[in-house]
Order: C-alpha cells, then structure tokens, then sequence
C-alpha cells in the first residue's frame, strides 16, 4: 500500500499554497504540522479530490487517484475540520446517510455502523439529533463516518478538537490501532496527539515540507537548544522577550521557565532538558 504525492503545487493567483511537494506514505500514522496558512488543508483536499492542483499528481499504488475517480472514493476516508453536520439528523440516520453515499451495502452498512458508534462511544446517544450534540460528540460523530467501510487511508483534519482528555486518549489509542493497516495522515495542533502515535511527522511551513522523519529523530535535532531557566517574576518579562518560551511553573520561591534556545542562556541558572515534539514546533514556528 503507497500513497505517493508528486511535486503538487496549488496557486491561487500570486499567492502559493503549495510548492513543489512530494512524499510516499505507507500504512501507519502520520502527523501533519504547522501553522495556520501552511498549507495543511489544501495538502489533504488536494488528496481527496475535493480540490484540484495547478500541478503535479497523487498516486494509489502506481495508479493517478482523479483517474480512479469512484475508486479511490471507497477506499479513502476523510474528516473535515468544519463540523458541517445535519442538525436534524440522528446519529444513527447520519452515518446511514454517510454509508449510502459510499455505497455500502445496507447488511455491511448496518454492522459497521453499530461497530463505529460503539467505538467512539456514542451508544447513548445514537437516536439524538446532531444539532443537540456538543462540540466534542461532533467530533466524534465525523470520525466515524470517516471510517465507515473500512477505509485504507484515512484522512483526519483536527480529529480531537473539542475532546476532553480521557475521550482525547480514547480517539488517540483507537487511531493507533487502525493504522496497523492503513495509511492514517492527522492535521492537528494538539501536538502530544501524535508525538507517541506518528510513524513520522512533516512540518509543514509555507507550502513546503521543511522537515520530516520519525517523531524522536525529529527531537533528537534539538539536543542541547532546551533548558529550564530558573529565574523570579521579575525576570520573567525579559527572558519571555529573548527566547522561545515552551512553559513557565511557579513554586513558593521561583520561576521555571521551559525554553528553546540556540544558545546557552547563560545569564541565568539554567538545567539541560530533554527536547520534546512541541519544543520542537515552537523553534520552527513561533
């Protein structure tokens, strides 16, 4: 199974949404990284046909996707950010819906719709309208749609917007074992939700991958750039303006202060710490 992206570029008139993007995903989970206008969810549009490059290809085993048309529709699942649900449908008549559109026979479709609504955990809401749900069961709701008849890639934009953390788990864990199968690709900008999942991780800035590879080889290049800085309150102003501030904590006589830094900070005392996925995403985009 090979996903493969071949020099995609998407303009819309002078401004470039993409640049020259190629990558190969292969089943497992990868995380999508970046700022706001990076280009994130043009790149997952573009995947699934939902919007058409100015250049460049996606190809499904050797095979250009558009030319697949209906095809690679069955076997691609998609969660859009925007929650643009039917207010008066049920759970149960949404994925309904959701698995005609798919084309799933109704005996498939009615055992994977029992299965999905019992994995996200919805089971005692399943006959409530849509409109009544919270943020979070909306969220919920989507991704199990996306993965209504067994998808081999699933493409998830924000999957845990709006969760609390025990559902955050519960989402994280079942994505992971999904993906034993499958090609998973995940937009957040809940870092942790992906640093013990992601087989790799792109960082994406401005159209273009700046970095990728496995989420610890990622950290690994921040070695010896994070430290605790311990300072008082009145210190805090200044390191916050010199710095890339990661967390600050407080206990009864001083300020720790988590940052990234090319350099030592050498004004203050200061402990070496053990760089992790999120310090890395501030030194490239904060």
């Amino acid at each position: 199974m090979n996903l493969s992206l071949c020099s995609l570029t998407k303009q819309y008139g002078n401004f470039t949404a993409l640049k020259d993007l190629s990558y190969e995903f292969t089943p497992g989970v990868y995380g999508l990284l970046g700022p706001n206008g990076a280009g994130k969810s043009t790149l997952m549009n573009i995947i699934t046909d939902n919007l058409k490059p100015t250049s460049g290809s996606v190809m499904y085993n050797g095979q250009d996707t558009v030319s697949m048309g209906a095809e690679f529709r069955r076997i691609l699942g998609f969660m859009p950010q925007q929650q643009g649900l039917y207010p008066s449908f049920t759970l149960e008549r949404f994925l309904w819906y959701m698995a005609a559109l798919k084309g799933m026979p109704k005996n498939e479709a009615k055992a994977d719709i029992e299965r999905l609504i019992g994995l996200v955990n919805l089971n005692d809401s399943r006959t409530k309208r849509l409109g009544g749900f919270s943020g979070g069961m909306k969220q919920r709701a989507l991704i199990a749609q996306a993965m209504l008849g067994s998808p081999e890639i699933i493409i998830l934009d924000e999957p845990t917007a709006g969760l609390d953390p025990k559902e955050r788990i519960r989402i994280r864990n079942l994505i992971a074992e999904i993906a034993f199968e499958k090609i998973v690709i995940i937009a957040t900008h809940v870092v942790p939700d992906i640093e013990f999942i992601a087989k790799e991780v792109l960082l994406l800035n401005h159209g273009e991958i700046i970095d990728s590879g496995k989420p610890y080889e990622l950290c690994e290049k921040l070695s010896g750039k994070v430290y605790e800085i311990k300072c008082s309150e009145d210190e805090l102003t200044g390191i916050s303006k010199k710095y890339k501030v990661g967390n600050i904590s407080k206990d009864e006589q001083n300020v720790y202060v988590r940052v990234i830094s090319d350099s030592e900070p050498s004004d203050h005392e200061f402990t070496l710490c053990k760089p992790e996925l999120e310090d890395l995403y501030l030194y490239h985009f904060d």
